[in-house]
């Protein structure tokens, strides 16, 4: 077949890689709760992801908790939680979470067991 009778559609010659929506490199990144597979349900007709996620608000215990960026012990510090205060989760795998602070917060990860049961 020549160019001008090949069949196939131009979309289809060229490789497409669907990775969801990167981080954004403004500092928005720990304020939103999108990741490349889940986003908090809010972000529903806007960013495309795999699932979507209604928040499980949470209270942190009585020690506070760390919030991290990688759900592992040495991962990137984001900041701080208070006592009392909630965290709205949205995943939690082998002893972790993500989620946010509050309705707007950092957004990341933490050890299950900070959150109060």
């Amino acid at each position: 077949m020549t160019a001008e009778t090949d069949l196939t559609l131009p979309a289809q010659t060229r490789a497409h890689a669907l990775t969801g929506p990167a981080p954004k490199s403004d500092g928005a990144a720990h304020t939103r709760a999108v990741r490349g597979d889940l986003a908090h349900v809010r972000y529903a007709g806007q960013i495309f992801v795999s699932h979507y996620a209604v928040p499980m608000p949470r209270t942190v215990g009585a020690h506070g908790a760390t919030l991290l960026a990688a759900g592992r012990e040495g991962a990137e510090l984001i900041g701080t939680l208070a006592a009392g205060e909630t965290f709205n989760l949205l995943d939690s795998a082998g002893g972790w979470g993500w989620g946010q602070q509050g309705e707007h917060g950092l957004v990341g990860y933490l050890p299950l067991e900070a959150l109060e049961p």
